[in-house]
């Protein structure tokens, strides 16, 4: 079994060929009926989407729930994630390991992940067995046994995770490094495994305490998609997680506004362990959530124009052209809760400086900034984004995640419906006005991870 938290890093083209979305995807055209999307609400408030694929006789079955990293509460750094692992733990009705045992007979797969927004639950399995997984989902969401003797080992796992995930890459505690100093308000600045001393002060009582908040089918996103009937899953629904009974009102989720920033910082890491320097740099911008009509999608078309791949600008200039870097890119996470990130990134070629590298990527900023981009690359970045939605239903699980990720964020299926024709409604003006906006030198972080031998500045 692979547990995993994760963090939304790229451009949504990027995203979707890793079979996930952390950014606000959606269908390029009016659905098929063969493809029409079903969404309603079971009594108890657990919201269903049913994505039909009749392809292959397979289906993907996720359950999302509405927390993450970010909902903790001050002090318990990591108890998401934490959690996210002893839900593979016994219940009242089922040893531990026996719902993994269920998936691994009919050679299924399953696993789950964590990030600062959202928790899920997936397994992939044929038709017939979607009652099975329903059941055991559903068994799960409340019927969990907490005991000290399930938290301590699992607690001893989750720290040997960090160690080996975060303290032994020198290029992961960089990354946690840049994240704390970005954001100054909003608690996207605690890494989503958790801070190390956190992490051992987590106990029985915070577990039960974090189970019983959060774990309802209030709180409960299921998508089904793949070989199934919507009239079929919705009867099935209602026979597993239906029974549960509605969990606490939860208070809408709001991330404290980042305050004005108006410095240039920069974090820096030695390590022995470097043998390639890289830099990055990033902002603060807003997400799909809290950006004004227009943009957030003027940001992800940014973002895909400026380094979003091997088309983009950095790319074609600092790769192709002048050869000086060896890789080069641009990310926007749309897809969170309350504002996020812009960034850029690039590592030097052979004996090219970093200075070097950094330099040329500011250069292509201002290019954009002060001349804007033109038509012809501002429609070419818009039928990537639109290629990558077709191609996105080639993978019933990318299906699943775009709308998982999207639902659990605070959008809505229409949301997801209109995406193609809001990024088709993007100006160049409107690219050139968020980089003007947003992309300041004098307002970012500037991370570089370098050799210990690196000669100081």
């Amino acid at each position: 079994m692979i547990f995993g938290f994760m963090r939304a890093k790229g451009s949504l083209p990027a995203a979707l060929a890793l079979g996930l979305a952390w950014t606000a995807p959606a269908l390029a055209e009016a659905p098929s009926k063969e493809w029409a999307v079903s969404s309603y609400t079971l009594d108890n408030g657990m919201q269903v989407v049913v994505i039909p694929d009749h392809r292959a006789p397979i289906v993907t079955h996720m359950v999302w729930y509405k927390v993450g990293s970010a909902d903790e509460a001050p002090g318990k750094s990591g108890i998401a994630h934490f959690f996210e692992h002893l839900m593979f733990k016994g219940t009242t009705n089922h040893k531990a390991g026996e719902f993994g045992q269920k998936v691994a007979e009919i050679g299924g797969s399953e696993n789950a992940f964590t990030t600062y927004d959202y928790t899920a639950y997936h397994q992939t399995v044929t038709p017939a067995a979607l009652e099975t997984m329903m059941s055991y989902e559903a068994d799960r969401m409340r019927n969990l046994v907490l005991t000290d003797a399930v938290i301590g080992p699992e607690r001893d796992v989750i720290l040997e995770e960090r160690r080996s995930r975060i303290d032994s890459n020198p290029g992961a505690l960089l990354s946690e490094e840049v994240d704390a100093t970005l954001f100054q308000n909003e608690p996207y600045r605690f890494p989503v495994i958790g801070w190390m001393n956190e992490i051992e002060k987590l106990n029985r009582t915070d577990a039960t305490e974090f189970y019983n908040k959060y774990y309802a089918p209030n709180n409960a996103i299921l998508i089904v998609a793949g070989d199934v009937e919507p009239e079929a899953v919705k009867a099935l629904a209602e026979k597993t997680y239906g029974k549960i009974a509605r969990g606490p009102d939860l208070p809408p989720r709001v991330r404290p506004a980042e305050p004005e920033q108006n410095t240039k910082r920069t974090v820096e890491l030695k390590d022995e362990r470097v043998s390639v320097p890289s830099f990055s740099k990033a902002w603060v911008v807003p997400s799909y959530q809290t950006a004004k009509d227009g943009e957030a999608e003027a940001l992800d078309v940014l973002s895909e124009i400026l380094g979003g791949g091997n088309r983009s600008r950095l790319y074609q200039s600092l790769v192709v052209k002048d050869g000086i870097a060896s890789s080069a890119g641009a990310y926007f996470e749309g897809t969170m809760v309350g504002e996020t990130s812009f960034g850029v990134f690039g590592a030097p070629r052979g004996e090219e400086g970093l200075e070097q590298v950094e330099a040329a990527i500011d250069v292509e900023i201002h290019r954009i900034i002060n001349d804007g981009v033109t038509r012809d690359e501002l429609d070419k970045a818009k039928d990537r984004f639109v290629r990558a939605m077709i191609f996105a239903r080639d993978n019933q699980s990318s299906m699943a995640n775009i709308y998982g990720s999207t639902l659990a964020t605070g959008g809505t299926v229409a949301d997801i419906e209109r995406w193609p024709e809001r990024i088709r409604a993007v100006t160049a003006e409107q690219v050139k006005a968020v980089a003007a906006k947003y992309l300041n030198p004098d307002h970012s972080v500037a991370g570089y991870l370098l050799p210990a031998d690196t000669a100081e500045k």
